[in-house]
C-alpha cells in the first residue's frame, strides 16, 4: 500500500499518530532522521497506543536512502506552495507521499527535486500557516486510498448489535 515519508519530524505525537493510521489502513512510514525526538518517546508510544507492533516503520539518514528503499515509487511532496489540490492527481496503491517538518516544512532544495505534476497543497483559509502534521497525512492517504477503491479494508458491517465500544 501506500509508504508515508516524514522528513525530520519534530513533534512526537503527530508521528505516533501517523503510525496509528499506518496501521489501520496497511500503509508503511518512513522517518529521514534527524528525529526531533527518540521515537521510543513516552508521547510517541501514547499518541500510537498498541499499533506500533502494527505498523512497519523504517528509519533513514536522507532521503536519497530513502528513495532507494522505495523501489521506483512514484513520490508526491505535499507542501502549501504546489499549484495542484490533493485530490487532483490519480494515485495508485504504489504511490509515496513526502511531509516535511512541523516547523519548516519542506526545504528549497527538497522542492526543487520535485517536478510541479508531483508536488500537492491541502487547500486552507488564507492567513493560516498550515494544518497539524498527522491530519494531513491522515487527508491525504484517505483520498488515495479512496482512489483505490480503500483496497483491504473491511468490508462494512452489517449489524451494530454485538459490537465493542472500541469497534464503533
Amino acid at each position: 500500500m501506500f509508504d508515508i515519508i516524514l522528513f525530520t519530524p519534530q513533534i512526537p505525537p503527530n508521528t505516533g499518530n501517523i503510525i496509528r493510521l499506518c496501521a489501520n489502513c496497511g500503509s508503511r512510514l518512513h522517518l529521514i532522521r534527524p528525529l526531533g525526538f527518540d521515537l521510543d518517546a513516552k508521547a510517541v508510544r501514547r499518541a500510537g497506543l498498541d499499533y506500533h507492533e502494527m505498523a512497519l516503520v523504517t528509519e533513514y539518514d536522507s532521503l536519497d536512502e530513502c528513495r532507494l528503499g522505495l523501489h521506483q515509487s512514484e513520490i508526491f511532496a505535499v507542501t502549501k506552495f504546489a499549484s495542484q489540490s490533493y485530490d487532483q492527481p490519480t494515485y495508485s496503491p504504489n504511490s509515496s507521499f513526502l511531509f516535511g517538518a512541523e516547523t519548516t516544512g519542506l526545504s528549497d532544495a527538497i522542492h526543487d527535486r520535485f517536478a510541479d505534476d508531483r508536488k500537492i497543497r491541502l487547500p486552507m483559509l488564507a492567513g493560516n500557516r498550515s494544518l497539524n502534521l498527522s491530519n494531513a497525512v491522515s487527508i491525504v492517504i484517505y483520498e488515495a486510498w479512496r482512489q483505490c477503491e480503500f483496497l483491504g479494508s473491511v468490508p462494512p458491517l452489517s449489524s451494530r448489535s454485538g459490537q465493542s465500544k472500541d469497534n464503533e
